[in-house]
């Protein structure tokens, strides 16, 4: 009977340091300390961020009105070690404004960003006098691409969907219309097949993790929240 029990405890022991070698960062929103502002130049009115309670579990809530502004994850990740990013997220509304395809419509109740940095050690001639001119106006380079996984405002007649800004943003569908509003979802990811999806190329090898709620464009308002976040292999 000890040895039955010894050797439960030394399995269940296995599995769990297992669990934790896989998971590289899980973000349960009890405070925004690991969270720094993502704003935007030319947007005065920014998106408001705050810990809030839901039955009696802390999440974090964004609240949307004709503004635009994120948070971004103060630490970066491998993408190659860790491509797997999973996470819970409801909405109030979408927008009736809302078009994925249209920069006027170019709105969401909530996304969620993999940015990947610009690495100029890996970039050509004008990739690095593009970057290098960026740098200099705003202190810093600018990410080489991202993904946003959207809460799309209605349906769509595609999975991805390129950004109408620009074509180093690709958005991916998870979510789209009103059908699951004011409901908890749960999504699960793999950066490395969406990116070469997207793209048709490898990604960069570093990148970080940003939540948004973004409603300048078309001037509605919504609430958003997310439960947690979790990257693994």
């Amino acid at each position: 009977m000890i040895r039955k029990i010894l050797i439960s405890l030394f399995i269940f022991t296995i599995v769990l340091f297992g669990q934790d070698n896989q998971v590289i960062i899980r973000e349960e929103f009890e405070d925004m300390k690991n969270w720094r502002p993502l704003t935007f130049p030319k947007i005065e009115n920014h998106t408001r961020y705050s810990i809030v309670s839901d039955n009696e579990n802390s999440v974090l809530k964004a609240e949307s009105e004709a503004s635009a502004s994120g948070i971004i994850l103060k630490e970066s990740f491998n993408v190659y070690d860790y491509p797997v990013v999973e996470w819970k997220w409801k909405v109030s509304n979408v927008f009736q404004k809302g078009n994925a395809k249209e920069k006027a419509g170019d709105d969401y109740p909530l996304r969620i960003y993999i940015v990947f940095e610009y690495n100029p050690q890996q970039a050509g001639f004008f990739e690095k006098a593009k970057y290098n001119t960026a740098k200099l106006l705003y202190g810093e380079y600018p990410p080489h691409s991202s993904l946003n996984y959207i809460w799309a405002n209605r349906q769509q007649d595609r999975r991805i969907i390129p950004n109408a800004f620009t074509a180093q943003a690709q958005m991916i569908v998870l979510q789209e219309g009103a059908g699951n509003i004011n409901k908890w979802r749960e999504e699960k990811i793999n950066i490395l097949k969406d990116y070469r999806k997207a793209f048709g190329e490898e990604p960069p090898q570093k990148a970080g993790i940003a939540i948004m709620s973004d409603s300048d464009n078309t001037g509605e308002s919504a609430e958003a929240f997310v439960d947690y976040i979790k990257i693994s292999r």
